[in-house]
């Protein structure tokens, strides 16, 4: 078993020595050693996304990821799968100009992708948009709508710290850069408002 001690390494660097560890591997078993609940979620989702199976021991602050790589046979394969819509919101407002108007016209837009089709696979929240996921935005109603929609809800977790509002996130999940660019980089179509 190969282990690798991602302890201390800043956001998305535990998920990409993740990535080239598994692409080392043909199968078998690998063991990510990490330092903050943020990273485990994320190398584990990532692992998780590459047809592994993750397992979760805690140690005192530390998490083990115990991740094991089937073949490549018993991945998944040429599955159709529907056209991936990707909507960023990288602000709290609606396009440039007026404060108050940006606000309305960012909840009407949330709200009106209720009544769309095809709805989007993902929303993704970076910089003031993660204002938008938090306790007390005016959007969590739409946004919930959305999730149970089945829209994947996900927010920069590096923004969130800056605007010190981790500990009130309300909807969805915290995302890293790395989840951000390769949903970014493997979506059918990208949406900016």
């Amino acid at each position: 078993m190969k282990e690798i001690d991602c302890r201390g390494l800043a956001c998305p660097q535990p998920v990409i020595t993740t990535k080239k560890s598994l692409e080392e591997m043909e199968q078998g078993e690998l063991m990510v050693i990490v330092d903050n609940p943020s990273a485990r979620d994320n190398v584990g989702r990532f692992a998780q996304s590459q047809g592994a199976t993750v397992n979760v021991e805690q140690k005192g602050n530390d998490f083990f990821l115990h991740i094991q790589k089937k073949g490549a046979c018993d991945l998944p394969g040429a599955i159709q799968k529907p056209e991936k819509v990707v909507v960023y919101i990288g602000s709290n407002l609606f396009g440039v100009g007026e404060e108050a108007l940006g606000a309305i016209l960012m909840r009407s837009f949330l709200k009106t992708l209720l009544d769309l089709k095809p709805i989007p696979s993902k929303l993704i929240f970076a910089n003031s948009g993660v204002r938008l996921t938090t306790e007390g935005s005016e959007v969590l109603e739409s946004l919930r709508a959305l999730s149970e929609k089945g829209v994947e809800i996900l927010s920069c977790g590096t923004c969130l710290d800056f605007y010190g509002l981790k500990e009130k996130l309300r909807i969805g999940i915290i995302s890293n850069m790395y989840d951000i660019a390769q949903s970014l980089l493997e979506a059918d179509r990208l949406v900016k408002p």
